[in-house]
């Protein structure tokens, strides 16, 4: 390909595009509304009691916020059947209307551009029961063996507004951090983001919980259980990072050999990734009554102690039962998510694929290079090219899920092209590094691959991201000449490929037209190297 800058055209693909039909809630959600487009999060007070018994919540969240803009409405996000009890600005109370989940708070007065204010908004009730968590969230009400209750929140794509009141939207995260204080019962543990700053005991026992970096809005969570705790002092690239471990009282014993993976995840992906972005507020791994969720500085696990996803292998090549799946998966998202999370869910590729494509790189850095690109190749079987990746922007619309099993080919794919390692984990660290705690676009990270590989990749992204096709080889072969094409491609895709030849490795450069290439010997054999996620067709 050509060797430039790219600038990533989005384009429109009628052969994979699929009607969909979104509403107003939907828009709501999802858009960076004129209700949302004036201020600016800078920090989160959550008080949340919780009441086991009854299945409820009730508190209050604290908003501080920097004013981007003068106005005097505000959207904050609170999902039924959680209810608004009041909301305070300056000791009065203000009033507010209602569109669904959606709620526009009429302040008392416009302020000035710069300006900081606070709001305090009371909230209660019975929010919605899990069905399938991680994936359709609220949240989880269990018990232990010992008949304790073991209760979670995980909402990722139900959005945190299923449980408490903020401006739900990926391309907010509170500057400066967040408080999460959380009642439990006396003979319970509450595990929550960030450091524990202290306990307050009465009749029950609130935990507070102190987070200093910026964080995503759905990784805020609450773990409520009959906790024991352990932890170890992990040296690591910004010094010495706290790693907590917290599982029900039951679990101890395997708990504390299976966690043994996190200090050698930490290790892995701090080679690949760079420095743990977190120092400040410490790595936590929280046994939770589902399977598990990147929950900033609060990882959260319930893979049972055992290797590979639920003891199974998604590559099937046997690879994946050399570690923790939701260890290394889970863990791998405070890079990718939690350091650098998508302004918009169309673009949730960053936070899956490249978390997916971490399992392969644990792989790499204990295995060796043969057994994570075998892993990453077996994973490619999970792909439906039902939908494009990247799904349609402000809408809530989070594209197919292929986002996870592609993502992760797609990225392998770009090692290839780069031909270089060494490279390749600089661009790695580079993305952490140069987007720091920051909210972006697929665009800026395409681009960035892009500026630091020096290939111009529009075209790679364009197909892989934007459209369902995987390109095809089209081929024959005739004594020592080699015909070939692309099919099933876009408009000036032309990604080489490395072909086996007799057992040879060649590169060859396919477009949409003919072409043909002489070698020295005649042809025998033809294949296309594994590492790259295209398909083949010999024709006559």
């Amino acid at each position: 390909m050509k060797e430039k800058i790219c600038i990533v055209i989005l384009l429109l693909f009628t052969i994979s595009a699929i009607s969909q039909e979104f509403t107003r809630p939907d828009t709501l959600r999802g858009s960076i509304t004129p209700e949302r487009a004036w201020w600016d999060v800078t920090y989160y007070d959550l008080k949340v009691a919780v009441n086991p018994s009854e299945k409820t919540i009730e508190g209050s969240n604290t908003i501080t916020y920097k004013v981007l803009a003068p106005n005097d409405v505000m959207q904050i996000d609170l999902q039924a059947p959680m209810k608004i009890d009041k909301i305070i600005q300056d000791g009065k109370e203000i009033t507010f209307t209602s569109e669904g989940d959606a709620h526009f708070l009429k302040l008392q007065k416009k302020l000035k551009k710069g300006s900081e204010a606070k709001i305090t908004i009371f909230f209660s009730g019975k929010p919605i029961e899990a069905k399938r968590p991680p994936w359709d969230g609220g949240f989880t009400w269990s018990k232990d063996s010992n008949g304790k209750d073991f209760i979670a929140t995980s909402n990722q794509g139900i959005g945190s507004s299923v449980w408490w009141p903020l401006k739900d939207h990926p391309s907010e995260e509170p500057d400066n951090g967040a408080t999460i204080s959380v009642t439990t019962p006396k003979d319970l543990m509450d595990v929550s983001n960030g450091r524990l700053k202290k306990v307050i005991e009465t009749d029950t026992k609130t935990w507070v919980w102190e987070v200093v970096n910026p964080i995503n809005a759905y990784g805020i969570n609450i773990n409520i259980g009959d906790y024991v705790h352990w932890s170890e002092k992990y040296k690591g690239e910004k010094g010495i990072l706290d790693m907590d471990y917290y599982v029900l009282r039951e679990n101890e014993v395997k708990a504390k050999e299976q966690f043994k993976q996190a200090p050698m995840m930490m290790k892995a992906f701090e080679h690949w990734f760079g420095p743990y972005p977190f120092y400040e507020d410490g790595y936590k791994l929280v046994e939770a009554p589902y399977l598990g969720m990147e929950h900033q500085s609060s990882v959260t696990y319930g893979n049972k102690f055992e290797n590979g996803y639920l003891s199974r292998d998604l590559s099937g090549t046997g690879w994946g039962l050399k570690f923790d799946f939701i260890l290394i998966h889970e863990s791998g998202h405070e890079w990718f998510a939690n350091n650098i999370t998508n302004k918009d869910v169309a673009d949730m590729w960053i936070h899956e694929g490249f978390t997916n494509y971490s399992e392969n790189l644990y792989l790499d850095y204990y295995f060796g290079k043969k057994a994570s690109s075998e892993y990453v190749i077996g994973i490619r079987k999970n792909i439906l090219n039902d939908r494009p990746i990247i799904g349609q922007y402000n809408v809530n619309n989070p594209g197919s899920s292929d986002k996870y099993y592609k993502g992760a080919n797609i990225l392998h794919n770009i090692r290839q092209l780069i031909e270089d390692d060494d490279k390749w984990r600089q661009i790695l660290r580079g993305l952490n590094k140069d987007f720091y705690h920051q909210i972006v676009t697929s665009k800026q990270v395409e681009d960035y691959i892009c500026q630091k590989s020096g290939i111009d990749l529009t075209e790679f992204f364009d197909q892989y991201l934007r459209t369902t096709m995987v390109p095809k080889v089209e081929y024959s072969f005739d004594g020592k000449d080699l015909k070939f094409r692309y099919v099933d491609i876009i408009e000036n895709f032309n990604m080489p490929v490395i072909a086996i030849i007799n057992g040879k490795e060649e590169w060859i450069s396919p477009t949409s037209e003919w072409k043909t290439q002489t070698f020295s010997s005649s042809i025998e054999t033809f294949q296309i190297k594994k590492d790259f996620y295209v398909n083949k067709e010999q024709v006559e």
